[in-house]
């Protein structure tokens, strides 16, 4: 029962994960290319390759690690890049 609760937990945890990504990524695509320029952040394409990178990640290879670090890289987003724009 244990192992059953711990199951689903992860599997919440993942598709949480996988909603931020897909919600930062839509985000992103919504922002002008000049708008990144003048926040002076990283380009719109490097964000949009990361992001895609991430729900790739989260959809078809669901390890941890890697998911993990896809998260990083959607809270810079969502905290750093984002309220710039």
């Amino acid at each position: 029962m244990l192992m059953q609760a711990f199951g689903g937990f992860m599997w919440l945890l993942f598709t949480a994960m996988l909603v931020l990504a897909v919600v930062a990524l839509v985000l992103a695509v919504t922002f002008r290319e000049d708008a990144y320029r003048a926040a002076d952040k990283q380009t719109k394409n490097f964000w949009l390759i990361i992001l895609g990178i991430v729900v790739l990640v989260n959809l078809v290879v669901p390890m941890l690690f890697l998911q993990i670090a896809g998260l990083v890289a959607t809270i810079v987003f969502m905290v750093d890049v984002r309220p710039a724009l």
